[in-house]
C-alpha cells in the first residue's frame, strides 16, 4: 500500500515538474522575447479614424461587392488586398486583453463607422447597378456554417500570431479580410435590393467572424503575456466590462453555433438515411441541402449498383422523420458497377455530364438570343463563368426599342441565374406622355406620366443603357426636370433639346446618333 502511494506522489510530482519546466520555457523562451511595447504601439496607429482607412475601406468594399455581382471569385479575392479591416479588430482584441479601454472604444469606434460607411457604398453601388439578382457567390455568404467559423478562426490566429511576432504584412491583412470584407458586402447588398434573408445572415456572418477573430486575438494576447499594471479594483474592472464585451458579443456567435451544429448534425443523419435505402456498396456522389427553402429541399446524387425504384418515397419519409417537418427530396440514382474503380469512373461521368450540360444549356441560350436578335449564334457572347451573355441586335422590320427590351425581359426570366443583355439597334425613342394626378392635397394636382408614359420612360432609359448614347429631352421645362431626374439617376447622360412653355409630352432622342 505503501508503494502505491509512493508511485502516485512520485507520479504527480513528476507531472508538477514537467507543467513548471513548460511555463518557465514558455515564458523565458517565448513570452521573454516580444517586444510588447513596440508591439502595443504599433497596433494603437493601426486603429486611428483616418481618411485614408475609410477611402480604402471603401474601396475595398467597392471592389468585392463588384466581385460578387459579377460572381467573380478573383475580383472578390482583389478586394481583400486592400482591406484596413485588420487594424481595428486587432486593436479590439489586444485592448480588452491589456484593459486600456481608450484603445478598446476607439478599435470599436474605427470598427463601426468603417463597417457601416461600407455596408451603404456597397448599397449604393447595388442600388445604381443593372444587376441585382443574389448570384452564387452572394448565396454562399448568407448561410453560416462550420467552415466560415474555421476560416475566421485560422484567420484570427495567424493575424494575431503575425503581428505579435512582428511578421504582419498584406498577407495577413488579406487573411482577416476573407472572413470579413465579403459578408460586409452582401450586408450592403441585401440593404439595397430590401432582401432581408440575405441581409440578416450576412449580417450574422460578419458578426459571427469578427467575434471569432477578437476573441482569438485577445486569447492569444493574453496567452503571450499581454498585461498592464492594474490596481485589483481595476482588474476586476477589466475582468467585469470584458466579460460583459464578450457575453453580448457572444449571443450571434451562440445562435450561429447552434444553427450549425444542428444543421451539421442533422445533415450526417440525413447522409446515413440516403444511404441505407441502397446496397452496401453504394456511395453518395452528391448532397445538397437547401435549409432555409419552405419546405427544406434535400437533393443528392447516389451510386448504385442496382436502381431501387422506391428510394425516393424511403428516403422522403425517413428525412421527414429527422428534420421533423416537411421536406422535398429529389433524388437521382446512377447505375454502376460494384468495386471502387467503377465508383469512381461514374462519379467522373456525373462531373463531366454536368459540365456538358452547362454547355448545351449555354448554347442553347446563345441560339434563343441570335433567333430574336436576328443574328447568327455565333455573334452571341457567353461567358458561361459569369453566366452572363449579351448580343447585338440586327434591325428586324417593325420592332421598336421596346420589343426588344420585351424579348430581353422574356428571355432573362426564362434564366434567372443569367443575365441576359440584348444591344438595341438605335431607332426612334418613344414619346412620353404625362398628365395631371392628384397629389394628396386637397384640391391639388400634379404632373406625371401615364401608365404609357411610365412604359416609354422605362424603354428609354433601358436603351439609353444598353446603347450608351446621351439622350436629348424636349418638351415643357417642368416635365423635363421629372424625366432628366429618373435618366441621370441611372446614370445616363442627358442633354437640353427645344424646350416649350405648353404641351404634356416629352420627346427623348439620341444626341450624338441619327436614327436610321
Amino acid at each position: 500500500m505503501s508503494d502505491t502511494n509512493s508511485q502516485t506522489g512520485v507520479s504527480e510530482s513528476t507531472f508538477s515538474d514537467v507543467v513548471f519546466s513548460l511555463r518557465s520555457w514558455w515564458s523565458s523562451e517565448v513570452v521573454g522575447t516580444v517586444d510588447q511595447k513596440a508591439v502595443i504601439e504599433k497596433r494603437r496607429e493601426d486603429c486611428l479614424l483616418s481618411a485614408r482607412y475609410l477611402l480604402m475601406l471603401s474601396m475595398s468594399a467597392g471592389i468585392a461587392i463588384l466581385g460578387l455581382l459579377l460572381s467573380s471569385p478573383a475580383v472578390v479575392i482583389g478586394a481583400m488586398l486592400l482591406s484596413p479591416l485588420m487594424g481595428p479588430i486587432m486593436g479590439l482584441g489586444f485592448g480588452l486583453a491589456i484593459g486600456d479601454f481608450s484603445w478598446t472604444k476607439q478599435s470599436a469606434k474605427s470598427l463601426f463607422l468603417g463597417s457601416l460607411l461600407s455596408i451603404l457604398f456597397c448599397a449604393l453601388i447595388v442600388f445604381l447597378s443593372p444587376i441585382q439578382t443574389v448570384t452564387s457567390e452572394i448565396a454562399a455568404r448568407t448561410q453560416p456554417n462550420l467552415f466560415d467559423l474555421l476560416v475566421a478562426l485560422f484567420s484570427g490566429i495567424a493575424g494575431t500570431y503575425a503581428m505579435i511576432r512582428g511578421r504582419e504584412g498584406t498577407i495577413v491583412g488579406v487573411a482577416i479580410a476573407t472572413a470579413l470584407m465579403p459578408p460586409l458586402a452582401v450586408v450592403g447588398f441585401g440593404l439595397a435590393t430590401f432582401n432581408w434573408t440575405v441581409f440578416g445572415g450576412a449580417l450574422m456572418l460578419f458578426v459571427t467572424n469578427l467575434v471569432t477573430i477578437a476573441a482569438t486575438a485577445f486569447g492569444l494576447a493574453k496567452l503571450y503575456g499581454f498585461r498592464t499594471a492594474l490596481t485589483e479594483r481595476q482588474t476586476r474592472l477589466q475582468f467585469g466590462v470584458t466579460l460583459f464585451a464578450f457575453v453580448a458579443l457572444a449571443i450571434p456567435l451562440g445562435l450561429s453555433l447552434v444553427r450549425i451544429a444542428n444543421e451539421s448534425r442533422a445533415q450526417g443523419q440525413i447522409r446515413g438515411a440516403v444511404l441505407d435505402s441502397f446496397a452496401k456498396n453504394s456511395r453518395l456522389s452528391d448532397l445538397q441541402i437547401n435549409w432555409d427553402a419552405d419546405p427544406v429541399i434535400v437533393t443528392a446524387t447516389v451510386l448504385t449498383p442496382r436502381y431501387q425504384p422506391r428510394a425516393e418515397a424511403t428516403v422522403d419519409r425517413a428525412v421527414e422523420r429527422i428534420v421533423g417537418d416537411e421536406v422535398q427530396v429529389t433524388l437521382t440514382q446512377v447505375e454502376v458497377g460494384v468495386g471502387q474503380a467503377a465508383a469512381e469512373r461514374a462519379q467522373l461521368a456525373a462531373a463531366q455530364e454536368q459540365e456538358e450540360a452547362s454547355v448545351r444549356r449555354a448554347n442553347e441560350l446563345a441560339r434563343q438570343l441570335g433567333l430574336v436578335a436576328g443574328v447568327p449564334d455565333d455573334d452571341v457572347v457567353v461567358d458561361r463563368q459569369r453566366r452572363h451573355a449579351m448580343v447585338r441586335a440586327d434591325r428586324l422590320e417593325g420592332a421598336s426599342l421596346g420589343t426588344y427590351r420585351i424579348l430581353e425581359q422574356r428571355i432573362a426570366a426564362t434564366e434567372p441565374e443569367w443575365s441576359v443583355e440584348i444591344l438595341p439597334p438605335i431607332s426612334t425613342l418613344p414619346p412620353i406622355p404625362f398628365e395631371q394626378k392628384p397629389d394628396g392635397e386637397e384640391g391639388s394636382a400634379t404632373m406625371a406620366p401615364t401608365a404609357k408614359g411610365a412604359e416609354a420612360l422605362a424603354t428609354t432609359l433601358w436603351a439609353a443603357q444598353r446603347i450608351g448614347a446621351p439622350v436629348e429631352l424636349s418638351g415643357p421645362v417642368e416635365l423635363l426636370a421629372f424625366v432628366r431626374r429618373e435618366l441621370e439617376a441611372a446614370g445616363v447622360v442627358v442633354r437640353d433639346g427645344a424646350i416649350s412653355r405648353n404641351g404634356s409630352v416629352v420627346t427623348p432622342s439620341w444626341s450624338d446618333a441619327s436614327d436610321d
